[in-house]
């Protein structure tokens, strides 16, 4: 077997058809493999934060888009989140 790396310039116009060409054409094979891609939305690094923060963060989004929202009585805030 061997290894070939490319480097694609992805903001390009002739980077972008081939990495559309590629994923199109290897999508389904399993005689060539793509085995990395160096895409920068695809990188994640360690957050800072602990997993049950961001869960609980991503149910607060949920909630919200559901249109489920608490409302705080300013007069009495601890009194509306308790």
């Amino acid at each position: 077997m061997t290894t070939i790396t490319i480097k694609i310039n992805e903001r390009t116009k002739k980077g972008k058809a081939f990495l559309e060409f590629a994923k199109t054409f290897f999508a389904d094979s399993k005689d060539v493999e793509i085995i990395e891609s160096d895409n920068k939305k695809a990188k994640k690094e360690k957050s800072i934060y602990s997993d049950a923060f961001i869960a609980k963060m991503k149910q607060a989004e949920e909630n919200i888009k559901n249109g489920e929202v608490t409302r705080l009585n300013l007069d009495d805030i601890w009194g509306s989140i308790l």
